[in-house]
């Protein structure tokens, strides 16, 4: 028996978001949360009372590491990891991200604060992988190429977590999350790393640009003709993938257009186990767009551990990712299925 759903690396932080919808710079207020694309995905299983456990690092003694831990805690995770001191007024912290949700024709903006991230000193040394894979045990590693990017201890990491997982029996699922400003300077190094995780992996996911500037495979162009007109372009790009990672069972994308910050086409494309299933696009009402992918990601491994059919389980990773632009929060909260599947069904009615 295996103790965790999904394990997942990375490195936490806190988003401060403007009240009432404002831009960044115009409000004093801000509400603040913890956040990591990886546990924005881990949180659509935890909530729904699959085991989670998250892989690391803190600031010792920081109070903002005590904020993350609280929430990680609240939200049904465990975490595992090293204290790092901080090392003076210039040593490390959590990121922040300072965001806010835009606001019809007004787009959101994200700016990154970064320096002297903890996250950056994740290291394989720090944790025993043997115990974690082999004793304890996990259905699912979730590796996000934002974590595979962030630093070579980091990249190092994520590599060998997918070989002990490898090793033990465990499922890899890889979401690509290119991040040009992780990558300049590095592409030679992180292209080969991304495709030696990528060979490993059981579960593939990323838009059109994640396959094409991780791995080097064409696919549509973003922007210009309709979503609709581009699935078979999609199609193209995921055969193409298969042929090069044929050890890869599941390949997944969404397919999103933005009609404005509150209104976008949203539907998906997966080829599992050599059949296809489609969502076509369908209008979505997006209060903060931020973890929607992550939503999707996160509904589509729920799925599979629950054992879902393709046609359920892509559906259900939809409308977790539409779910999920409906909170404030990076991450959805779904207190049961039946929350996602009235947003797959459309039943917007209020419940007694």
């Amino acid at each position: 028996m295996k103790k965790w759903g999904i394990i997942v690396p990375t490195s936490m932080g806190v988003r401060i978001t403007p009240d009432n919808g404002l831009p960044v710079g115009v409000t004093d207020r801000y509400t603040m949360q913890a956040t990591s694309a990886e546990t924005n995905v881990a949180s659509i299983a935890s909530y729904l009372g699959i085991p989670v456990k998250v892989l690391t690092t803190f600031v010792k003694d920081s109070p903002i590491a005590d904020f993350i831990k609280r929430d990680l805690r609240a939200r049904g995770m465990e975490y595992e990891g090293p204290e790092v001191p901080q090392g003076g007024p210039w040593g490390y912290r959590h990121q922040f991200n300072i965001a806010d949700s835009g606001f019809g024709s007004r787009g959101p903006r994200v700016l990154n604060d970064r320096a002297g991230e903890v996250g950056r000193t994740l290291n394989v040394k720090d944790f025993d992988l043997d115990r974690i894979f082999g004793e304890e045990g996990a259905s699912i590693l979730h590796l996000s190429g934002l974590i595979a990017a962030l630093s070579p201890d980091t990249g190092a990491f994520c590599v060998e977590l997918a070989r002990k997982a490898k090793e033990y029996g465990t499922k890899i699922s890889f979401d690509l999350n290119h991040r040009a400003s992780f990558w300049a300077g590095r592409e030679r190094e992180l292209t080969a790393m991304f495709s030696e995780i990528a060979s490993l992996s059981d579960i593939l996911v990323g838009n059109e640009e994640d396959f094409q500037l991780c791995l080097g495979i064409s696919g549509p162009e973003s922007g210009g003709k309709e979503l609709s007109g581009k699935i078979d372009s999609f199609r193209s790009m995921i055969e193409e993938a298969r042929n090069i990672y044929p050890s890869v069972s599941v390949f997944a994308t969404t397919l999103r257009q933005v009609i404005n910050a509150n209104t976008h086409l949203w539907g998906a494309i997966m080829l599992s186990g050599g059949k296809w299933s489609v969502v076509p696009p369908r209008e979505i009402a997006v209060k903060d767009r931020i973890g929607g992918g992550d939503g999707f990601v996160g509904g589509l491994l729920y799925a599979m551990l629950r054992g879902f059919d393709d046609e359920r389980m892509l559906g259900f990773a939809w409308a977790s990712g539409a779910y999920a632009t409906t909170f404030l929060t990076d991450y959805a909260c779904p207190p049961d299925e039946d929350a996602i599947n009235d947003v797959w069904k459309g039943n917007a009615r209020v419940k007694r």
